[in-house]
């Protein structure tokens, strides 16, 4: 096949998944709320360390955050698994709008690390509602190609966010930058939460006597990777700006971010291409060990041109490594936890995650931002091998769609109503 027929191949497959109802609609609607939450880690980092002038505050800013949000994630994902994702979106989206205008006025290094928690807490679910929404809304064998639509437009927040954010609040009036933050929020929330396929969603039943979720053995495997996935991330997430903060060239940050996420915007797009006669479990240790690889050179970089290059070379492996995770993630989970499953998942992962930032800030201001940054392949490399020797827990990953299925979606693009 050219190169011309496999371009083809790719337009007509993405084609024929926004010609489903509601794709479109669903993808625009959590946009704005998506970019917020890609702003809001940097808007956090900014304010504190121009109010108290310490990287170290900044990076303990931000973990707490994520750590309030970690801990709450499981519980939001449970809540939403029981009642439905209307009413908690409804609520906490115009709490966490006027919590971040708070936080802007902010000046004292104690009244911005509280606020930054509750924050943390009052997160609303938007990526955890947007991801059960797929699979009400395309065929089985259209899930991989959905899941590298949604990966990308996360992804795709990463490098407009971090542009957006470093340049309102490197700005002469930095308090744009967490304003536009908050009135983000607010719309994509709304939007969000005014979606007939969020508003009609209807959570799955669980199974008579079925086990806690964090008794099965698939999650917990998931959990124990995320443990170390989310600590080198979140030291990653804080070396960066250090370093080019203690070089100063902060301005470097949004750019060096911006490479790194719009690879993962194409990194997913092409994980959801890959052949549906790969198993998403073959699939995902295989992107998985390439992800590990390209995290290495990343110790020896600087702010400039090598650390982007790097940083987009992790991203490009990291968006496909994405599309394969959520694909394994929804095979193995318990019936009846759509949204709980990644919650409570983003709770462990979340939770080591902001403890990797506050480490991330102490190690970069007392040690050197290139130890924290060689951290996160180390923490990848473990999270390889507990996959390695785990993987029996993820057989039910294993699973390839039948001809049958391919053709059935064919069948539903065709007669279903726009």
């Amino acid at each position: 096949m050219s190169v011309k027929d496999r371009l083809a191949s790719v337009m007509n497959r993405y084609r024929e998944l926004i010609a489903f109802p509601q794709v479109i609609r669903l993808g625009i609607s959590a946009f704005p709320a998506r970019l917020a939450y890609g702003m809001i880690g940097l808007g956090i980092f900014f304010k504190a360390e121009q109010e108290t002038g310490s990287i170290a505050v900044a990076g303990f800013a931000i973990g707490l955050n994520s750590l309030a949000g970690s801990l709450t994630a499981g519980l939001r994902g449970s809540v939403m698994d029981k009642f439905g994702q209307k009413w908690p979106i409804r609520i906490l989206v115009p709490m966490y709008s006027a919590l971040i205008l708070l936080l802007n006025t902010m000046q004292s290094r104690e009244s911005i690390l509280i606020t930054a928690f509750i924050l943390g807490v009052t997160a609303p679910p938007i990526n955890l509602s947007v991801r059960p929404l797929w699979k009400d809304i395309v065929p089985e064998s259209y899930l991989r190609t959905a899941y590298a639509f949604d990966s990308s437009m996360m992804s795709s927040t990463s490098v407009i966010g971090p542009v957006v954010i470093t340049a309102l609040s490197l700005s002469s009036h930095p308090g744009f930058g967490l304003g536009t933050t908050a009135a983000l929020m607010f719309i994509g929330g709304v939007a969000l939460s005014l979606t007939p396929a969020s508003r009609d969603w209807i959570p799955e039943k669980k199974l008579k006597n079925q086990q806690k979720l964090w008794r099965d053995r698939a999650i917990q495997l998931l959990m124990l990777e995320g443990c170390f996935v989310g600590f080198g991330s979140g030291v990653f997430n804080v070396a960066v700006p250090a370093f080019a903060t203690q070089e100063g060239v902060q301005h470097r940050v949004a750019w060096i971010f911006a490479s790194l996420g719009a690879a993962t915007v194409v990194g997913g797009l092409l994980g959801g291409l890959v052949s549906k006669k790969l198993a998403p479990l073959s699939a995902f240790r295989v992107v998985y060990f390439f992800w590990f690889v390209a995290c290495i050179p990343v110790a020896f970089t600087y702010p400039d041109w090598s650390m982007a290059l790097v940083g987009a070379c992790i991203g490009l492996l990291g968006g496909a490594q994405k599309v394969f995770y959520f694909e394994v993630l929804e095979a193995v989970r318990p019936k009846g936890s759509q949204t709980s499953s990644l919650g409570w998942i983003w709770t462990v992962e979340g939770s080591f995650m902001a403890i990797g930032a506050a480490v991330g800030g102490v190690v970069s201001e007392t040690f050197s931002p290139q130890l924290g940054l060689a951290i996160l392949p180390i923490m990848i490399f473990i999270g390889l091998i507990i996959l390695t020797i785990g993987r029996a827990r993820l057989s039910a990953a294993n699973d390839v769609p039948t001809e049958e299925e391919d053709l059935q979606a064919m069948k539903d693009i065709s007669t279903q109503d726009k």
